[in-house]
């Protein structure tokens, strides 16, 4: 049995945290280095280029993988990597097209890198219990599954099950990503795009003014 700690013990041990830049610091603050991240909305909310973003933003500190099983290597996900600049980050940044059990085995190659991007999670098509496997045999890696949305829920009985036990849960709607996780800083949340998220919050303020 592990010794207990008391809160002066625990609040002075030194665990692992990541120092995003200032405007990821104000959506999630300190975040821990590993884990599982959740990002789920609508199509054409503005997702898809929320987590180029974020992948650009982790590559300031590690190397990742982004597995395209929604989209492939398609020209779609080109156009994406063009309209968000991924080029600053090139050789950090690596692109596959590969099922859960192919994703796992290069996890687990020696000197891997370090984050992940699934996209999307309905397109792995894993029970609850080969996610909990999965996600328990890569511990020490950054896993970000990307969801469709049903509504406000992430699309399917296992999607929305697994972005309940999430460490970090990201809703994007209207090119604004909002912070539902373990982790959130003074904004809680990230603009994507301003223009368009101005366009789109602006007009939920007006029809919310016209129906009172």
């Amino acid at each position: 049995m592990a010794r207990a700690l008391s809160v002066k013990e625990l609040d002075a041990k030194k665990l692992p945290a990541l120092r995003l830049s200032e405007e990821w610091h104000n959506m999630v603050g300190e975040v821990a280095p590993t884990g599982v991240w959740f990002v789920w909305g609508k199509s054409g909310s503005g997702k898809s280029s929320f987590v180029m973003q974020l992948c650009k933003e982790l590559c300031r500190h590690y190397k990742g993988i982004y597995n395209s099983l929604e989209e492939g290597i398609s020209l779609t996900l080109q156009n994406s990597i063009r309209v968000n600049h991924m080029y600053e980050v090139n050789s950090r940044l690596a692109f596959v097209e590969e099922s859960i059990e192919e994703l796992g085995a290069r996890m687990d190659r020696r000197m891997s890198p370090h984050f992940y991007v699934i996209d999307s999670f309905q397109c792995t098509g894993l029970t609850y219990k080969q996610y909990e496997e999965f996600t328990k045999a890569h511990k020490n890696k950054l896993i970000i599954f990307v969801s469709q949305a049903d509504g406000f829920k992430a699309k399917g009985r296992t999607a929305d099950a697994a972005l309940y036990f999430a460490t970090e849960k990201i809703w994007v709607e209207g090119f604004r990503a909002q912070t539902y996780g373990r982790f959130f800083g003074p904004t809680e949340t990230y603009t994507i795009w301003p223009e368009r998220a101005q366009a789109y919050w602006g007009a939920q303020e007006k029809a919310n003014l016209i129906i009172k």
